[in-house]
């Protein structure tokens, strides 16, 4: 048996949390490792040890296995967790941490190897009798043999990456003229991104659903499945909700599925926690789709329906003892639903955000778990998954465990970058998912742009938020008179005092004017509309309101940033534009071009000597400015000799072409013709071009310079 007493968790974020909850409970030293930016993150604060590894970048810190090894020998460390993600699939590591006579807790370094490659995985699953998709993961990979195996599989066709996951390296095939464009690119993705060319081609099964099936299995032999999750709401290829038990699953189908789950694990001698996962089709047949092997993000809703700690089962198993388990123990008992809380923006694409937490809140009530690994006052980095927190409800039925998930999310709170809350609750709303009928296709079939767009307030958010940001600066102000009685708020001896806000979303813009009608009574005005707001109570972040007779609860915070808000569950941020109005000049940019998210640079396109050419009118004049990247020098060329109406330009060998209207400056008086002028920068001059044949409307020329040839 191999004996430890402490542990340390390769990881970071909430399930580095998760891990450490539960082994503290269980009497384990904990020691964390952490780069340089999470130098304060929860994960960090939560162990008995901290360890760091490296700056932010995951490749200079999480996934350098040596430093991490380092670490554990250095704090003392018996046996490393290693958590999902990072380093948890890589087989070489579980073998180095083997090497340095620690434990992994995880399964066999071979396992990893085999199920980590899809082609070899499902060789074994075929041999072990696993139902599998019908398609080819043979050796051939030149283009040709993978084109032929395409054609005899049919279509719909699956192409997928054999190494890694996450949907990277995977394309859809509907038509016959796609396949060989769909092969170039899976493989050059999976090589970009695994390092690993070698693709695998199935037939898609359209709209399935997406089931896995929890495994664990202990040294002895003796391996068991934890029922099902259903994780078919999916955003490409990336799970949003996940629940257990999957609303159509029968006992005659679990039972199918869970001995077929639990031969996958026995074929491969596999130790400890893993997934299998599967396509269900509408008939009730079954393909196997991958192994995970490690702990999976989603495993809080087993645990909540089969009464398990799967963390402190690994740890069990990892001394090499028994799993104490047998098929017949396992007992499923109600549901449990889980969402991911992402920092990012689904109004744009779903990108992810970084930045400052300025609140996090989240709920609790009877049923609620959430895993968080963030807190308040936090920095989001651009150098890691944005996942904010697991929000897991559980329940007697489904249709309470939906409701209070639906409940928690409403009523937590997330303040400081957008986030995709009102997105799940939007997912765990809709009928098809209250039905127990989403497929993989849900999000795809149910949501358009105009259901993914930002929360915009209306007039009523807005007079509800300029009375409590006023309220709160006059309780500022209040703190710091003295002797100013609180019966003289809002008092004037003079006419009524009138204050101004002026709130900006998107294309909605409110002008308003705040009249206080008595002590927390106020009248708010924007046009010709007229609100009346009263604040019935003001404390620790939650404002009690009445707008119009309507009673509303609104959660707030204001900061550097403006008030922050929730309103009826949704956030918005309030910036007074009169307030910030000469405060900076932030908002010119100062000739800055700024990325909607953070990015790596991967290529410069220009060298010292290139030539960067902007052409067009400055100061009621036409010119041709040239930009220098070697000197960092702009020049001005010679004059244009005509005056463009419209016009477009492109740079091809050298010369600058332009084409469009124009009038000569001798014949101010015509009609303005169409003609190609080209600028010599070597010699500083410009030249005639051809005529147009034909005059194009108004704005409408362009030019486009391919293989020798112009194209207008």
């Amino acid at each position: 048996m191999a004996e430890f007493d402490s542990i340390l968790v390769a990881n970071r974020g909430e399930i580095a949390c998760r891990v450490m909850r539960t082994a503290k409970a269980l009497g384990y030293r904990t020691v964390a490792v952490y780069s340089q930016v999470d130098a304060k993150a929860p994960h960090v604060q939560m162990a008995d040890r901290a360890v760091c590894i490296g700056p932010g970048p995951v490749g200079e810190s999480y996934l350098l296995a040596q430093n991490v090894i380092d670490a554990a020998q250095q704090a003392g460390a018996g046996a490393i967790h290693p958590g999902y993600g990072f380093l948890s699939e890589n087989a070489n590591f579980a073998r180095a941490v083997k090497a340095a006579g620690l434990v992994f807790i995880g399964p066999g370094a071979d396992a990893i190897d085999l199920m980590g490659n899809k082609a070899a995985a499902k060789r074994r699953m075929i041999a072990a009798g696993v139902p599998c998709v019908p398609g080819y993961e043979g050796d051939a990979q030149d283009d040709a043999s993978l084109r032929s195996q395409a054609e005899r599989i049919g279509l719909p066709l699956m192409v997928k990456a054999a190494a890694g996951g996450g949907g990277r390296g995977m394309r859809l095939v509907h038509e016959t003229g796609q396949i060989e464009n769909a092969i170039a690119l899976a493989r050059a993705e999976a090589q970009s991104a695994f390092g690993n060319g070698e693709l695998i081609l199935e037939k898609a099964i359209m709209n399935p659903r997406h089931v896995e099936v929890q495994v664990f299995a202990d040294q002895h032999g003796q391996v068991v499945h934890l029922g099902e999750r259903d994780c078919s709401v999916q955003r490409r290829h990336q799970k949003v909700v996940e629940e257990a038990p999957c609303p159509v699953m029968t006992p005659e189908l679990r039972a199918r599925m869970g001995q077929a789950a639990v031969e996958a694990a026995r074929s491969i001698d596999y130790v400890g926690a893993g997934t299998v996962e599967f396509l269900l089709d509408a008939q009730g047949e079954f393909y196997f789709l991958e192994m995970n092997t490690r702990l999976q993000v989603e495993h809080p809703v087993t645990e909540l329906i089969t009464g398990l700690d799967l963390v402190a089962l690994q740890i069990q198993v990892a001394h090499g003892q028994p799993l104490g388990l047998t098929q017949d123990d396992v007992q499923l008992s109600g549901h449990a639903m889980e969402v991911r809380l992402y920092a990012e923006d689904p109004s744009r694409d779903f990108l992810p955000v970084s930045g400052p937490i300025a609140l996090w809140a989240p709920s609790a009530g009877a049923g609620i778990r959430v895993d968080s690994g963030v807190c308040s006052g936090q920095f989001i980095s651009p150098f890691y998954d944005p996942m904010v927190a697991k929000v897991i409800a559980s329940g007697p039925t489904r249709e309470v465990a939906r409701r209070r998930l639906i409940e928690a999310l409403q009523h937590s709170v997330f303040f400081g970058t957008c986030c995709n809350k009102d997105f799940l609750v939007d997912c765990l709303s809709r009928k098809t998912f209250i039905d127990g009928a989403a497929t993989t296709a849900f999000i795809a079939d149910e949501f358009s742009d105009a259901d993914l767009a930002a929360f915009v307030p209306d007039l009523a958010d807005c007079a509800a938020a300029a009375v409590v940001e006023l309220s709160l600066d006059y309780e500022k102000a209040q703190a710091q008179a003295v002797g100013v009685s609180e019966r003289l708020r809002n008092w004037s001896s003079a006419s009524a005092m009138r204050s101004r806000k002026s709130y900006r979303f998107e294309d909605a813009s409110f002008d308003l004017w705040v009249t206080p009608l008595s002590d927390r009574r106020y009248q708010v005005s924007c046009g010709d509309q007229n609100l009346t707001v009263v604040i019935i109570s003001l404390a620790d972040g939650t404002a009690h309101a009445e707008v119009d007779g309507k009673q509303r609860v609104l959660r707030y915070l204001q900061n550097e940033q403006g008030m922050h808000l929730a309103l009826d569950g949704k956030y918005a941020l309030f910036v007074d534009q009169v307030a910030r109005a000469g405060e900076s000049d932030e908002d010119t940019g100062g000739g800055r071009v700024l990325s909607p998210m953070h990015g790596l640079l991967l290529e410069i396109f220009v060298q010292a000597g290139d030539k960067f050419y902007l052409f067009g009118g400055r100061e009621n004049a036409q010119t041709l400015d040239t930009y220098d990247f070697g000197s960092n020098t702009w020049s001005t060329s010679a004059s244009v000799p005509v005056e463009f109406n419209h016009f477009q330009a492109t740079e091809y060998e050298g010369l600058v072409w332009v084409i469009g209207a124009f009038q000569t400056n001798n014949f101010p008086n015509e009609e303005p013709a169409e003609s190609i002028y080209v600028y010599d920068p070597a010699n500083d001059a410009w030249l005639q071009g051809p005529d147009v044949p034909v005059s194009r409307q108004r704005g409408s020329a362009g030019l486009v310079v391919r293989g020798g040839k112009f194209y207008v």
